[in-house]
């Protein structure tokens, strides 16, 4: 129904390098209602071999008491639609 998994891959991981997915992101949520706005986190261990890998790009992988984690940071409009994102290390504190 939708191909090979690698010619979805190859293609998810080049939208991806190119920045493509946060383009999306960023113009669906070009106009969000922000009379009331809701941020929440939610923590991914990452696995056990995802740090430490000879890559060019920053990983947003920290050490935290569950190992290797990554967190994700979302805003929400009033709606409950995505209005903003950041994607940071897993020992990083939410108030800072």
């Amino acid at each position: 129904a939708f191909g090979s998994w690698n010619s979805i891959y190859k293609r998810f991981n080049a939208w991806s390098l190119s920045s493509k997915w946060l383009r999306i992101f960023k113009a669906l949520s070009i106009d969000p209602d922000c009379e009331w706005e809701f941020i929440d986190g939610s923590y991914v261990k990452a696995h056990q071999h995802s740090a430490g890998a000879a890559d060019k790009e920053p990983q947003a992988i920290g050490k935290s008491r569950a190992g290797n984690t990554t967190k994700i940071h979302l805003a929400v409009d009033s709606y409950g639609l995505p209005a903003d994102f950041e994607i940071t290390g897993g020992e990083v504190n939410d108030c800072s």
